[in-house]
């Protein structure tokens, strides 16, 4: 048979759902557009339950109208969640589910279309970013709608912390036009916090201010931890380890407390004001590292209860102590309490709501995250205030120290005047001997110059010498690899060199190798090229930014320069013509380079092969 038992119970069963709940589905009409929140149309069973999509699609299961406040608080759990989707839009859509949570540990989502099961996906931060269809931090499912269409989803959730469902349907474009501006918002955010982090943390390296370094820790810890809980470090920082996912949160929060409470001690200044806060904002650091160390060991849950519940502890802590120092009249414990006020009750709120304490239309995560944000800023500007008077102490005390200085100046300045007029006599000799010894470091310096440039000419043919080539064409190659423009090599050699020096004489040998110099310098416009002598009758020449068409032109306008200028050597003369080696690419290692160079050398045997008086592109044989 085509059919199983069990597809035809599962179309029965979606047949039979389709009269049952005709009130319970979303309709897709042609005025839908943007984002539809979903929780209005869902259902959850009341017990956990472990079967497949078959059993949970037609055994007789005590289906519920989906409450979110029941899945806002931290808990382990297991349930199944259902909603139906049906089109009556004539043209076809395309849709996204999105399930914005993106700390779920594991979802199993099935799609039903028409009674027929057409997709099924695993999905959860327990599994690697990177087997996500759709790259995003929150989970998305894609699927195309047609009319008459209906649609039917089961998930399966199984998580360890807040599991609200905040399940909206999208159309595709408006969904990813959102998706850019909350990119742009969360850019925004982060942007500032790490930018507020890293300013303080240059503060502190240049100053050497633990005030400084403890705020920094603090507010990039945060700022790690808000990316954490967006989804966006899973998404960039760590996509491959999911365990870091697990451990993420509550380790961050405890290493933003420790530093919290670090902070709050030297800016606050309990080490001269208060003994007994000093002790105790050390003993709360304490505290919080072993949390942090104690909640690698626990479950998720657990070490995230405990992690807000110390949160919410800590918020009222520092806020009672700044509250007592601002009460004693300390102008930085007063702008400290401003500051803490919205970071306490962020902390105090979103503690309630996450712990199922109390119950509140909104997202746990809103109420920390704004008093974080006011209590950032807050606390840059005190820093800034506490960093300002430290300066002005600090100038006044400069201030004190010259008024000092210039008493006791006065005092010396008759002594020193007798002083003064013997050395005065010595300071002339030393003024004048050190004038002659700069005089004469001047000249050697001259002189060393003229030698360091002589040094780098061949002195038969007045061009550069083999050393100064090779230390430009290394320079050239790491050019052309940075701007990826290509350079060019000209290996040069005069052909039947020898029968001249046998004919002629040495000496006309060296007046043609000079001769040659003399039109390659004449035909090289630019600065940046380089001739230089490369041992016997061979010359080399770089062309920097110079591609193949060009650097064959350069040489073929130099051998018929060559081969049009005859030598003369006493009453005679005699015809001169060269060979010409080219090779031009974009270098891009060290090793190109010499690779290059040795290409324009075989470029050059095969114009002598080929019958000299002539030039040629390398070309693999």
């Amino acid at each position: 048979m085509a059919f199983s038992f069990h597809r035809l119970l599962l179309v029965f069963t979606f047949i039979f759902s389709s009269f049952t709940s005709a009130n319970e589905q979303f309709i897709i009409t042609e005025e839908m557009s943007g984002e539809v929140q979903l929780t209005s149309i869902l259902y959850s069973t009341k017990q956990p339950i472990d079967a497949d999509l078959v059993t949970i699609a037609t055994a007789n299961i005590d289906w519920q109208p989906y409450i979110e406040t029941q899945s806002s608080s931290i808990s382990k759990r297991t349930y199944w969640i259902k909603f139906n989707i049906a089109q009556t839009a004539k043209q076809p859509r395309q849709q996204i589910l999105s399930l914005a949570n993106p700390h779920l540990d594991f979802i199993e989502l099935y799609h039903v279309k028409n009674a027929e099961k057409v997709e099924s996906l695993r999905l959860g931060d327990l599994l690697p970013f990177t087997e996500r269809a759709i790259v995003s931090a929150n989970f998305l499912y894609s699927f195309t709608s047609n009319q008459g269409d209906e649609h039917h989803f089961y998930l399966k959730i199984e998580n360890s912390g807040a599991a609200n469902i905040p399940l909206s349907l999208w159309s595709s474009d408006a969904y990813y036009q959102n998706a850019e501006q909350q990119s742009v918002f969360y850019g925004f955010q982060l942007g500032i916090l790490a930018a507020i982090g890293l300013f303080s943390l240059f503060i502190a390296i240049t100053s050497h201010s633990y005030s400084y370094s403890y705020f920094s820790a603090y507010v990039l810890s945060i700022t790690l931890f808000v990316a954490t809980l967006h989804g966006l470090a899973f998404r960039f920082i760590w996509p491959s380890f999911p365990i870091v996912q697990q451990y993420a949160l509550p380790a961050l929060l405890s290493l933003s407390m420790m530093f919290a409470f670090l902070f709050s001690e030297k800016v606050m200044l309990f080490k001269y004001h208060n003994q007994m806060m000093l002790r105790l904002c050390r003993i709360c650091a304490a505290l919080s590292a072993l949390i942090l160390i104690i909640g690698l060991f626990l479950s998720y849950t657990a070490a995230l209860r405990i992690t807000i519940y110390a949160v919410m502890i800590a918020s009222i802590m520092l806020m009672y102590m700044s509250a007592t120092q601002a009460l004693k009249g300390f102008k930085l414990a007063k702008l400290f309490a401003l500051g803490w006020v919205g970071m306490m009750l962020g902390a105090l709120l979103s503690g309630a709501l996450y712990l199922d304490l109390i119950e509140w239309d909104m997202h746990a995560k809103t109420p920390f995250l704004l008093g974080l944000s006011v209590e950032v800023l807050f606390m840059a500007a005190l820093l800034a205030i506490r960093y300002n008077d430290e300066r002005l102490a600090k100038l006044k005390i400069q201030q004190e120290a010259l008024e000092q200085a210039k008493k006791a100046k006065e005092h010396k300045d008759k002594a020193l005047r007798l002083e003064a007029r013997s050395s005065e006599q010595l300071s002339q000799k030393v003024q004048e001997r050190t004038l002659e010894l700069e005089v004469a470091l001047r000249e050697l310096n001259d002189a060393n110059q003229k030698l360091t440039e002589q040094a780098k000419i061949d002195s038969l043919t007045g061009v550069k010498n083999r050393s100064s080539f090779d230390k430009r064409i290394i320079a050239e190659g790491r050019i052309s690899r940075r701007q990826q423009t290509p350079m060019a090599v000209l290996m040069l050699d005069l052909d039947h060199f020898k029968s001249i020096n046998d004919s002629f004489g040495h000496l006309a040998g060296d007046q043609a190798l000079r001769i040659v110099a003399k039109i390659l310098k004449q035909n090289l416009k630019r600065p940046t090229d380089l001739v230089s002598r490369f041992g016997g009758e061979e010359f080399a020449i770089i062309l920097p930014n110079t591609d193949q068409v060009g650097a064959q032109q350069v040489a073929e306008t130099i051998r018929k320069a060559i081969s049009e200028q005859p030598i003369v050597w006493g009453e005679e003369s005699f015809p001169l013509t060269v060979s010409i080696g080219v090779n031009s690419e974009i270098i891009t290692s060290e090793e190109h380079t010499t690779l290059l160079l040795e290409q324009a050398d075989k470029a050059l045997y095969q114009a002598k092969n080929e019958g000299r008086n002539r030039t040629k592109l390398y070309s693999p044989i």
